[in-house]
């Protein structure tokens, strides 16, 4: 009797470690805080792809850039050392050109406007281009409209912006608008931002209310100007590798995880719209809500849009703005 009793605990201890086994674990990295909107986006991924799979799959959030750069992790997901990314589309431009377009500074008018385009024919289109540089593109997702702090002085006027060391993400029509509009361009990664700032490396940098808040970006920066001066999508990313390696079943869980995990994370930015400002001006920061954007657009649009449409003409651009 008691040989037979080990022998179901063996058995039954057995099956365990198969199932365990059979379970695949997925890695959602990002560069965010695991309070941003990425977070909640990289959650909602997670909670989704394990009830569409009925815990075939367990996944497993890696935030904070503890994975590497957005570069480092796109570049990660081609060569299959990474399974799942949540990324600006400020880098993509260097691996698939037709994104660079969305980096266009005073092109999208507004959420409304913004969304439209990525939830329709043109999202679709970019997120198929980017099989061509060996990534999978699951969804469309959001940061939000960007925004200028720095520690120096308030920004009303682009004569403000006139020497300041800003940092920016290595993408070239972002440093032109800014060269354009007087500042002094400085590409970084993420991850090396907060200490930048820190140290006074860089006075200032750009980033929607979404990640100024998140990066508590108050402790080392005094001033924010609402700028709007570009509106900042983010896209999530499989590797080849993985997808690949799926049934059709699976890669739909998959690409229904990452619409799941888009429009969480646009529920969250909302959100952040909304009270992020008071959040800001609590901790110590002065906010300049209103300014003359006029300027802005006239300097930034002459030296940027032309490092899109020098290369590619003004296509993408016209059916950007034709949309209703």
């Amino acid at each position: 009797m008691k040989h037979v009793l080990l022998s179901a605990v063996s058995a039954a201890a057995l099956l365990g470690a198969t199932a365990a086994s059979a379970q695949q674990r997925v890695v959602v990295g990002h560069t965010l805080s695991p309070t941003s909107h990425y977070a909640v986006g990289a959650q909602a991924f997670i909670a989704k792809l394990e009830e569409l799979s009925g815990g075939a799959f367990a996944g497993e959030e890696a935030p904070a850039g503890q994975l590497g750069g957005e570069r480092d992790m796109i570049e990660g997901l081609q060569i299959g050392s990474l399974d799942v990314v949540i990324t600006s589309t400020g880098p993509m431009g260097n691996f698939v050109p037709e994104f660079l377009a969305l980096d266009l500074p005073f092109l999208f008018r507004d959420y409304d406007h913004a969304r439209r385009v990525l939830d329709g024919e043109i999202g679709q289109e970019l997120l198929a281009a980017v099989s061509g540089s060996n990534l999978v593109g699951l969804a469309m997702s959001e940061n939000g409209f960007r925004h200028v702090t720095n520690s120096q002085r308030p920004i009303t006027s682009p004569a403000d912006l006139g020497g300041l060391k800003l940092r920016t993400m290595e993408n070239a029509v972002h440093m032109a608008a800014f060269e354009g509009m007087g500042a002094s361009p400085t590409p970084m990664a993420f991850p090396e931002v907060f200490g930048a700032l820190q140290q006074g490396v860089v006075d200032g940098q750009e980033n929607p209310i979404t990640v100024i808040t998140a990066s508590r970006f108050w402790e080392v920066q005094g001033h924010v100007t609402l700028t709007g001066h570009v509106y900042s999508p983010a896209v999530v990313l499989a590797s080849p590798v993985l997808f690949d390696s799926l049934t059709e079943e699976q890669q739909g869980w998959f690409i229904e995880a990452a619409q799941a995990s888009a429009a969480a994370t646009r529920a969250e930015v909302d959100r952040l719209e909304s009270e992020g400002v008071e959040l800001l001006r609590s901790n110590g920061m002065e906010v300049i809500t209103e300014i003359d954007r006029a300027p802005f657009q006239e300097l930034a649009a002459e030296a940027a849009w032309p490092v899109y449409t020098d290369r590619f003409g003004s296509e993408m651009i016209e059916r950007i703005l034709a949309v209703e």
